[in-house]
């Protein structure tokens, strides 16, 4: 029997940058036209910095509220998930197996909606405010890591799980016994990964009504009171900075990389505990005054029976091209994205730079990070004009953010042995980057990317509700006009779209 030849490296290599290329070409990217309106960009930022002192006074109650939804949807969709995962989970055999894959299902229709769309939809059943908003960041971070954990718990050990239950345990109990701990640092860190992303999906809700500080963003920039809007950006970046040096600490001692005493976990888990309750105790009761049954009965009537017509629509405002461009916006911009983050990342590793140097360079891709994406779209969209080149130009400036943060994680974790040896025999740096690091970086840089298009692909569902192209506008203004029969074909075809770009990222991950 023959073993099957795997294709090269190289030959994966050719194929994504044809893509690429196709892509770049479907969304109208055109360098020469960003270039030659630059000064229109360069305009904006001079006006945003400095920014408006006098109203930070302004921002401090908003950012409150996008940190309350942040830390309290966190909380509850992660617990939810750790009690929903073990029902997934192929290995634990906790529940049949036509149950379970019902519950993976829906876990995957979920994922498949950005946390902007699933705040919208908060807004028709609680009504506006942050409580829409907590429910919408809840329900988007149960979906993630109910898939994340039970992937941890598929791939742990089930030795001690089965001898437990063998013996007569309850699966429950030996869960907790024997599997729990084992996954229970690679949880805690997606949960504090999750309470960072968190963070810039609720500065955006309110776009769509749901609280925090995105509706004095939008309203501001739709103002072109830029300098109001340094400083959102401004107090943003310092939560950001906040959130993610403690989520950094944090993870570090879950994951075994710190020591920490006992006394000193209790006191973290005391001042997470009242952090959970002040943030919860203070967050708005629902207003369930403009809400109805009806209303209710009508939106899931209309995922049941929607509108095929437009399904298959075809033509450029049919589904199929509008899904499309969305793909080819979100693939587009991850690939410009990861080739900027790759130098970034290796700047601002303390291991190759001067601890100086390195923290510097750290500091523009969070700078980049803290600003949310629906931000970028607008500044772009003054330069660019509407369309898909925007919304690609969108999509990479943000994937340059949180790729080169995977990037420079993966850079400090590797083995610096032959760096070393190459470099005490006088080998060229660049050569040194060839030879000694990118054998030990490209899985890592491979799984890094395909993550980020993972959730481009979702981010760029909703950049239409800015003009920057693809699924976003159809599907917002469908749902605002409670046409949910055309609302229930968009969400199907979005569903579609992300479960097979799942299974083509599962397909690359193997190979």
């Amino acid at each position: 029997m023959t073993r099957r030849r795997r294709c090269p490296g190289w030959v994966w290599f050719l194929a994504g940058l044809a893509l690429t290329a196709a892509a770049a070409w479907f969304t109208g990217c055109d360098v020469g036209l960003l270039w030659a309106r630059r000064d229109h960009l360069a305009d904006i930022l001079r006006r945003m910095f400095p920014p408006d002192w006098g109203y930070f006074a302004r921002v401090w109650a908003p950012l409150w509220a996008t940190v309350q939804m942040s830390v309290t949807g966190t909380a509850l969709g992660s617990f939810l998930a750790l009690l929903t995962a073990p029902l997934c989970a192929a290995g634990l055999g906790a529940v049949p197996a036509p149950v379970r894959h019902i519950l993976r299902a829906l876990v995957q229709v979920l994922r498949s909606f950005p946390a902007l769309i699933l705040a919208l939809a908060a807004t028709f059943l609680f009504g506006l405010g942050a409580f829409a908003g907590t429910a919408a960041i809840t329900l988007y971070t149960f979906a993630i890591m109910t898939r994340l954990t039970y992937d941890d718990i598929d791939a742990a050990p089930d030795g001690a799980f089965t001898a437990l239950t063998a013996m007569g345990a309850p699966p429950c109990r030996a869960f907790f016994a024997a599997v729990l701990p084992r996954i229970a640092p690679s949880y805690l860190a997606n949960a504090l990964y999750m309470l960072e992303t968190n963070v810039r999906h609720s500065a955006i809700l309110g776009y769509v009504g749901a609280g925090g500080v995105g509706l004095l963003l939008s309203e501001k920039l739709s103002w072109r009171e830029y300098e109001k809007v340094g400083a959102i950006l401004l107090a943003l970046f310092l939560a950001v900075c906040l959130v993610e040096s403690a989520s950094a600490c944090l993870t570090a001692i879950v994951t075994g990389r710190r020591k920490a005493g006992r006394g000193l976990r209790r006191a973290i888990i005391a001042a997470s505990a009242l952090l959970f309750l002040a943030c919860t105790a203070t967050v708005g009761p629902p207003d369930f005054a403009h809400a109805s049954l009806r209303a209710v009965g009508n939106m899931l009537l209309g995922l049941v029976r929607p509108d095929w017509a437009f399904f298959f629509q075809g033509g450029t405002g049919g589904l199929g091209w509008l899904l499309l461009e969305t793909a080819a916006i979100a693939l587009a911009g991850t690939a410009v994205g990861a080739a900027l983050s790759l130098p970034l990342a290796l700047l601002g590793s303390g291991r190759l730079m001067p601890r100086g140097a390195a923290a510097l360079f750290r500091l523009i891709p969070m700078a980049v990070r803290s600003v949310p994406f629906l931000v970028y779209g607008l500044v772009f969209i003054r330069a660019t004009g509407p369309g898909a080149f925007t919304g690609v130009l969108t999509i990479a400036v943000c994937s340059v953010g949180l790729v080169t943060k995977r990037f420079t994680e993966a850079i400090d974790g590797m083995d610096m042995r032959a760096w070393d040896a190459l470099a005490a025999m006088g080998v060229p740096a660049l050569l040194r980057v060839r030879y000694a690091l990118l054998p030990q970086l490209l899985p890592a840089f491979g799984s890094a990317v395909l993550y980020r298009f993972d959730v481009n692909l979702r981010e760029a569902s909703v950049l239409g509700m800015v003009g920057a192209g693809g699924i976003g506008a159809p599907l917002v203004f469908a749902m605002n006009r409670f046409q949910w029969p055309t609302a229930g074909a968009i969400a199907i075809g979005l569903v579609l779209m992300v479960w097979l770009v799942d299974l083509l990222s599962a397909r690359l991950q193997k190979r």
